[in-house]
């Protein structure tokens, strides 16, 4: 995920009321050294508040959205709602080779659309048939920040136990 959009996915998780270091950390799926000189890029642009509240137990840092920062984040959510309609009416159009071309040049932004649910899997899913390639070959799973991706559909980790049943009959 390049900077930009590692810094709308920080800027969405704070908006979505995460406040604190270590958890806007694992919403967002950045390393704690990047997140902390994204942070200061968005405390310097206006666009986040850290407060410090001393406390029983320490200091207590919470890190809160401003107004613009609301804004931005929805301006961005808005650019990213418009690139999905343009993927999604490029697929319906039924031509190949112009959804791979604006697939590759989407790539950096589809991990962050699919973080706030922009994405309809099963359209997104439908569009690598069509092209007939999958979605490991454009989004990295790094990038893939708080989805499971090996799960099967009961939720549980598919870890190489085949769900079969060992049953000793005794014969």
């Amino acid at each position: 995920m390049d900077e930009e959009n590692k810094e709308t996915v920080i800027l969405g998780v704070i908006s979505r009321g995460v406040s604190k270091f270590d958890k806007i950390s694992q919403e967002s799926n950045v390393a704690p050294k990047d997140l902390e000189s994204i942070l200061q890029k968005l405390e310097n642009s206006g666009l986040i508040k850290v407060n410090e509240k001393k406390g029983w137990l320490g200091t207590k840092i919470e890190i809160n959205p401003t107004g613009e920062g609301y804004k931005e984040f929805e301006r961005q959510l808005k650019i990213l709602q418009e690139k999905w309609n343009q993927l999604e009416n490029t697929y319906k159009s039924g031509n190949k080779q112009e959804l791979e071309q604006k697939l590759k040049e989407d790539k950096s932004f589809l991990p962050s659309m699919m973080m706030f649910g922009i994405i309809d899997m099963m359209m997104f899913s439908m569009m690598f048939s069509m092209i007939g390639t999958s979605m490991g070959s454009f989004i990295p799973t790094e990038d893939v920040g708080g989805m499971d991706t090996d799960t099967d559909d009961m939720g549980e980790s598919n870890t190489g136990d085949d769900g079969g049943f060992d049953i000793d009959i005794g014969f």
